[in-house]
């Protein structure tokens, strides 16, 4: 059975977690600005003598972002080692991902709703991106984009919409189509490392990793990583 570390510290919320024998362990702070103090001390508590290895860890996940610009390197930094130390793949996933994927397994959302998920980007700007559910598993169906709340567009036709992230702070600044369409929303989810497994496991059977040498934030406003919403719209 596979086993997976998983590590999230994109929002301000701190989490690590461990997938064993088909069975979970988490540590899950919510710390802002304290991610670099608290991560390794967590990491000690899941596996106590640091050996990845003897604890039979097949790879390491992590939030890939978008996220907090320091969280994120913190995080990756943090994989990257761990990956060059004990000889293991990394799996990025998406933080807004892992936001839809924490919403279903709260129970706030359910398996045939489709997901909002959206972060506050600072700067009065938010990332964001629509998912749905297949086999329990959030499927990225539009985005990911960066952009002013007010100027948000997403064509949603079918199904029950949730929104949920710190984005939702300017629920009403959103576009009045938007807010029409939402069945209700969630600001205080925050993404869980335990909820990036689901989607890191489906990765790692499909050989879907990465080497450590690959390990690296995905920021949001890279213009190559990223599109703007005038690039979506204009298909570039």
């Amino acid at each position: 059975m596979t086993t997976i570390l998983a590590i999230d510290t994109a929002t301000e919320a701190c989490s690590l977690a461990l997938y064993q024998d088909g069975h979970y362990s988490e540590c899950f702070e919510i710390i802002p600005r304290r991610h670099n103090q608290r991560l390794f001390g967590m990491l000690g508590e899941l596996l106590p003598d640091g050996n990845l290895r003897a604890y039979g860890v097949d790879a390491v996940a992590y939030g890939s972002g978008p996220g907090s610009f320091t969280g994120l390197r913190i995080a990756a930094s943090a994989v990257q080692g761990l990956a060059f130390a004990h000889g293991l793949p990394a799996i990025p996933i998406s933080t807004l991902a892992c936001l839809a994927q924490t919403a279903l397994r709260q129970g706030i959302v359910g398996r045939n709703d489709s997901v909002l998920s959206m972060l506050d980007a600072r700067i009065n700007e938010v990332y964001s991106a629509l998912f749905e559910f297949d086999n329990e598993l959030a499927v990225q169906r539009q985005g990911p984009i960066v952009c002013p709340p007010e100027k948000l567009r997403f064509n949603h036709r079918a199904g029950e919409l949730w929104g949920v992230g710190s984005g939702f702070r300017y629920e009403q600044a959103l576009p009045e189509a938007i807010r029409n369409t939402l069945n209700g929303t969630a600001q205080a989810v925050l993404p869980h490392a335990r909820d990036l497994i689901p989607l890191a496991l489906e990765k790692y059977r499909i050989g879907d990793v990465q080497r450590a040498e690959q390990v690296a934030p995905v920021y949001v406003r890279d213009e190559i990583s990223w599109k703007k919403l005038a690039q979506q719209e204009g298909g570039g």
